[in-house]
């Protein structure tokens, strides 16, 4: 048993205190975990442009002060009331969704997208009594995602980590809590490319690019990257991507682009930008008879899909995914798995690594486009 158990934490967190303003390493009073929930040691964590978004707060409601980081990997600390799965020195993948394994979601074999804990953006509070566990000078510090990874400690439903192989390295496999599953689940588990098939992946940025691993993990004979950015083209063949093609190159739609590509069309499409007309145009650019198209990215709220019904009667399919279809708590740890088996390479998703001190300029390099993930050791 921890010797902290049942105490009050003081621990070292990067908070947020206002909107795009830097975060500042505070010392914080992390609480004991209540019925159901577990508070975790994060050894490392990675920034995600999620994170970003919020601390920018652009189009939705601020909530500060917070303590964001939704992708990390811990070992718990000590667990709350009714918490029998997990004990303290198991490894673990927190998640921004989770898996309560009761509502009818969990009992199904086709959804992940859980009744009780599925991502909620606006909560700042724990789900279980409506307060945080974070605090400072008394005075509460909200929540992010369930998750606030960019604390030395912190609080977590038991329905959102993941058990996993206590040999996985926690500063390569941490990347698997949000983006890489995402696109990785959206190709494998979504789209089901089979062997030889040709697949197009529209975005290549980090989730764009675990599509495509997937993809190439299948056994995809062509992955055709589309994205109005040249430069991504070499980091993009490390994940199998054969094929590169720029919308802004051509004068007719990138559909129709591909279609002549691909004597009439993709087998599999994956959209992974939340462009609303990217997402139109990967559905147009399936084949039809047998083509499936799989939308990732998230469009603003005021978008409108639009296509002509004959695309949809000439059996093409149109499919979303959340967080890859993988089930958090049930399907992470096979995943984690794969990258044990070396069937799934994670290192080629890191390109940059800080110590929790530099958390700073983990935003200004997603801030600059720069890289694919940067990990933050939470010890330096």
């Amino acid at each position: 048993m921890s010797s902290t158990q049942g105490h009050v934490i003081k621990c070292k967190a990067a908070v947020s205190w206002e909107a795009g303003k830097p975060l500042v390493i505070e010392e914080v009073e992390v609480a004991p975990p209540q019925k159901m929930e577990v508070r975790l040691k994060i050894l490392f964590t990675s920034l995600c442009h999620t994170d970003v978004y919020f601390w920018e707060a652009k189009g939705q409601t601020p909530l500060f002060p917070r303590i964001f980081g939704h992708e990390a990997g811990g070992i718990v600390e000590s667990v709350g009331e009714g918490v029998t799965e997990l004990q303290p020195g198991d490894h673990v993948l927190p998640v921004f969704t989770g898996e309560c394994k009761e509502c009818r979601h969990c009992k199904s074999s086709e959804s992940n997208m859980c009744d009780l804990l599925r991502i909620n953006t606006d909560r700042g509070v724990m789900i279980g009594d409506g307060k945080t566990r974070f605090s400072k000078d008394g005075k509460p510090i909200y929540h992010f995602l369930g998750t606030s990874t960019f604390s030395e400690y912190t609080v977590v439903h038991v329905g959102c980590v993941a058990k996993i192989n206590p040999a996985a390295p926690l500063d390569k496999v941490c990347v698997l809590s949000c983006g890489i599953s995402t696109g990785l689940g959206a190709t494998l588990n979504v789209a089901k490319p089979t062997k030889g098939s040709t697949v197009a992946v529209f975005g290549l940025g980090a989730v764009g690019l675990a599509a495509a691993e997937g993809a190439r993990i299948a056994g995809a004979s062509r992955i055709i990257g589309i994205d109005l950015n040249p430069s991504r083209f070499d980091e993009a063949k490390k994940f199998g991507v054969t094929e590169f093609v720029n919308p802004k190159d051509h004068d007719k739609p990138i559909q129709q682009v591909l279609a002549e590509m691909t004597d009439g069309g993709v087998d599999r499409s994956v959209e992974c930008t939340g462009n609303v007309n990217a997402m139109i145009s990967a559905f147009e650019c399936v084949h039809d008879g047998w083509g499936v198209a799989v939308l990732v990215g998230v469009p603003n709220k005021d978008d409108a899909f639009k296509t002509h019904p004959v695309n949809v009667l000439n059996e093409r399919t149109l499919k979303g995914t959340f967080f890859g279809n993988y089930k958090p708590r049930s399907d992470i740890p096979g995943v984690v798995e794969k990258y044990m088996s070396k069937e799934l390479e994670l290192e080629k998703f890191v390109t940059h690594r800080v110590g929790f001190s530099e958390i700073n300029k983990a935003f200004e390099l997603m801030m600059k486009g720069e890289g694919l993930r940067c990990i933050i050791s939470m010890d330096s």
